[in-house]
């Protein structure tokens, strides 16, 4: 069948398929290249303290001090200005646009001069960054290939499929990191995070137990310890973890803005403002900062404060305007227009996101085309809801052609997710179904499919939606406007 949009269910069950084809082919590496002559990747510089610096910004990644590694990188880029494995780190991790842009530019021009492992590093890095993900995930394929038995290597591609809404793919490399060093503890660490998405709190706890017990002077096991007890639900456990994480270190910033989410989701606003005013006060770069901001302002929409809400939220699109840090203003207005009761007002404010969007070149196009998508995503719900189906229409028809050019999983979430729900509106509940299971990590989709299972009578799958649906304890936009109104209601017989 085809809908109006022109997009069609064939076309919706093969994306799913391909992705999982990108990320994880069988066999996973198909070039069968040369064996590297070392067992991990190594470093190209004639510099020692540059490679201490940029191991030692390798270890604190490891342990997630996300910016002191990013002072580890540029000290040692500033001792070797042509070590381009640190520079494509630099561009991967940091949270300044110009620097991101700046260092990706400088790791490919160094790269030539590295070895072929360090090379297909930055090709990994760079090409996904530039909207290049079949180039990108090949190179890191590669990589991994040809360093089979570097553990670091498995936890950073690992790390970043996490990262990209990847928990089985990125749950296989951490296996195979653990494979080299049983006791490796950031591959700990993401094993849990992994089994705890995927609702198997029983073995993630047993993980992190174990990355606890390896490391117990460092703060991030208790940081992810409470993070994974507020995603199962036990509130009052996370927060003891986070306090006890920043007992270890208090400039561990993460955990104080765990406290907030964790107050937040408890449904104590107040003091969920007070914990995100410290973590505001001690963020360590801006774009951190504002994000911070963001979710304080969500505290006002949990409460119905509109008025204070939208007064947050156009305060920090204006803020990060002024810092030029785009992203982070297209984020606000897009979050803005999310929880608006009038289409028309949520519309425009949509535009606005996209404008600001636009308006900064220095965004990576990873991502510029992941926030487009939120942003069309959100607009065809929209405008399906205020009887514009023109808009509705083209807009899917834009995230759709975004959607075939990249096998970007945010992307590709935001496509099934509009689909379903376009679907939705034009009551075909049958045809709604396939795309928004492909979708239903997101608390509007996992409504939506709920719904559309009611309709269909597939009772024993609603009944599980509905529990993950009510079981949602993630500190997002989506999850304050969806979660705690199904959770007033009674569950569907």
């Amino acid at each position: 069948m085809r809908n109006p949009s022109g997009m069609s269910s064939h076309f919706m069950r093969i994306s799913a398929v391909l992705i999982f084809g990108v990320y994880v082919s069988a066999p996973l590496y198909a070039h069968h290249l040369k064996k590297g002559a070392t067992t991990s990747l190594p470093v190209t510089t004639q510099s020692s303290q540059a490679r201490e610096l940029y191991a030692k910004g390798m270890i604190d990644y490891e342990n997630l001090y996300l910016e002191r590694c990013n002072d580890d990188w540029r000290a040692a880029v500033k001792e070797d200005p042509t070590l381009a494995v640190a520079w494509a780190w630099i561009a991967f991790n940091s949270s300044n646009p110009v620097e991101v842009s700046h260092a990706r530019a400088k790791a490919k021009e160094f790269a030539p001069k590295a070895t072929p492992g360090e090379q297909l590093m930055v090709a990994w890095i760079s090409k996904v960054q530039e909207g290049d993900f079949l180039g990108g995930i090949s190179a890191m394929n590669d990589m991994l290939e040809m360093y089979p038995h570097d553990k670091h290597l498995f936890y950073l591609a690992g790390n970043w499929l996490m990262g990209e809404n990847g928990p089985d793919q990125a749950q296989r490399m951490m296996e195979k990191a653990l494979a080299i060093d049983k006791n490796f503890p950031p591959a700990l660490n993401d094993l849990a995070y992994a089994e705890a998405r995927n609702r198997r709190f029983v073995t993630a706890f047993a993980a992190m137990d174990r990355y606890v017990a390896l490391l117990p002077k460092e703060p991030n096991p208790q940081d992810s310890y409470g993070e994974l007890l507020r995603m199962a639900g036990n509130f009052e456990g996370s927060l003891a973890h986070y306090r006890a994480a920043l007992k270890i270190d208090p400039d561990f910033v993460t955990s104080q803005v765990g406290l907030g989410d964790t107050y937040a989701l408890m449904g104590n606003q107040a003091q969920a403002r007070i914990e995100y005013d410290k973590a505001i006060r001690f963020a360590h770069n801006e774009a951190d900062r504002l994000t911070y901001s963001m979710q304080k302002a969500m505290t006002y929409v949990r409460e119905g404060r509109i008025a204070e809400a939208d007064r947050e939220y156009l305060v920090i699109a204006a803020t990060a305007r002024a810092k030029e840090q785009g992203l982070q203003e297209s984020q606000a207005l897009r979050q803005l227009a999310e929880y608006q009761k009038d289409d028309t007002v949520a519309l425009r404010n949509l535009q606005a996101a996209e404008d600001a969007l636009h308006r900064h070149s220095v965004i990576s196009p990873s991502d510029r085309d992941e926030e487009m998508s939120r942003i069309l995503r959100n607009r065809v719900v929209r405008a399906a809801s205020a009887g514009n189906h023109a808009l509705a229409d083209g807009s899917l028809q834009q995230l759709e052609s975004l959607a075939n050019s990249s096998r970007n999983r945010v992307i590709q979430s935001s496509y099934q997710g509009a689909a379903g729900a376009l679907l939705m509106s034009q009551k075909k509940y049958q045809d709604a179904i396939a795309p928004l299971e492909e979708d239903q990590d997101d608390p509007f989709s996992m409504e939506l499919l709920v719904q559309a299972y009611y309709q269909t009578s597939a009772t024993d799958k609603l009944h599980e939606v509905e529990a993950k649906l009510r079981g949602t304890n993630v500190p997002t936009i989506e999850q304050a406007l969806v979660v705690p109104a199904v959770r007033s209601k009674r569950p569907i017989i």
